[in-house]
């Protein structure tokens, strides 16, 4: 079976990382036919947006993309085409798993966490307003809705993997209404899966801990805004954003994406570590059902990253992106 898959290749850096994509993935022998469409910073001028009607009509048609990092200016200008993406389509579950990897450097070893975020309301939903010239209001709207899928798509995604346990994080100490509402529900939601341990921690307690004892913790659920700020720790704990993987998942439609910046200033270098579009697309395969491309895909993004011969600057190498893919897409196809 072919899949057809929407393929957003970004701006700055995003393209070339798009090439390393197409690269491995055709190794793996999984046929994709790729629907290509460009969106960002550098369709802007001929569409006035970044992100083209278009666009969304072939993620809409396809039901699956991935795409490369798009640039966001900070304080002025477009909204980010991530958060537009995740509005438009309803993509409501961020899922940002944190594994180590053997050649990485990072402070700690034997991390495997994931991060699954609520994607569509709470303060990062952007409703705000200035109150006269000196002052601002966010609103923060936490629903039950969008906490009850949330915690259920952790949920099944720890039963679908083998994880252990479920831990809600909140702050429903002080915001007894909204993060209170959200902890209530994951309560109720958490007595359908009697097989999965659950638990809950407040969200500063929770950064405190994964950097003390992260071990102890396995699949974390969390509002729109602790989980942006989390799921970075998370990344940290393991290497940074250059190794992150991303996925945003709706009820009609995934689009999977590294989670770090496009990095213009290296854009047409080929210097730019893959490693994170390459992880995002194990994610991509996995969820098109080709579990056991995916695992050898992953297989061989560790492997060529714990040899340390054929890797990026970053990862303490001199090879560029396209080498270090095509080493990639060698070990898959061994």
């Amino acid at each position: 079976m072919t899949h057809t898959v929407t393929l957003i290749p970004g701006d700055g850096t995003g393209p070339e990382l798009a090439q390393a994509l197409e690269t491995v993935i055709a190794a793996t022998g999984v046929p994709i036919e790729w629907d290509r469409q460009d969106a960002g910073l550098d369709v802007m001028a001929h569409f006035g947006t970044p992100l083209p009607e278009h666009v969304l009509a072939s993620v809409r048609r396809n039901r699956v993309a991935i795409k490369g990092p798009i640039t966001t200016p900070v304080g002025t200008g477009f909204r980010s085409v991530n958060v537009a993406l995740r509005k438009e389509l309803d993509l409501y579950a961020c899922l940002r798993p944190a594994r180590s990897l053997v050649g990485v450097k990072s402070r700690f070893a034997d991390i495997d966490l994931v991060i699954v975020r609520e994607n569509t309301e709470d303060l990062y939903a952007g409703i705000e307003h200035m109150v006269g010239d000196d002052a601002a209001e966010s609103i923060k709207i936490i629903t039950r809705r969008g906490s009850e899928r949330i915690v259920r798509f952790a949920f099944e995604y720890a039963r679908k993997h083998g994880r252990r346990k479920v831990t809600a994080v909140h702050k429903a100490n002080i915001m007894k209404c909204t993060d209170g509402l959200f902890l209530r529900v994951a309560g109720e939601v958490a007595e359908s899966y009697p097989d999965i341990e659950f638990e809950d921690r407040i969200v500063d307690n929770m950064c405190m801990q994964l950097v003390q004892k992260p071990e102890l913790y396995d699949v974390l659920v969390l509002p729109n805004l602790y989980g942006d700020i989390v799921s970075d720790l998370a990344a940290g704990l393991v290497g940074g954003l250059g190794v992150a993987p991303g996925a945003n998942i709706g009820a009609e439609a995934a689009v999977f994406e590294p989670v770090h910046g496009s990095a213009p200033k290296y854009a047409g270098q080929d210097k730019v570590d893959p490693t994170a579009i390459l992880r995002s697309g194990v994610l991509l395969l996995e969820h098109l059902g080709e579990d056991e491309a995916a695992r050898r895909m992953d297989a061989a993004i560790a492997a060529v990253i714990a040899e340390g011969r054929t890797v990026t600057y970053d990862l303490g190498g001199s090879a560029g992106t396209q080498a270090m893919a095509a080493a990639i897409a060698a070990r898959v196809g061994a």
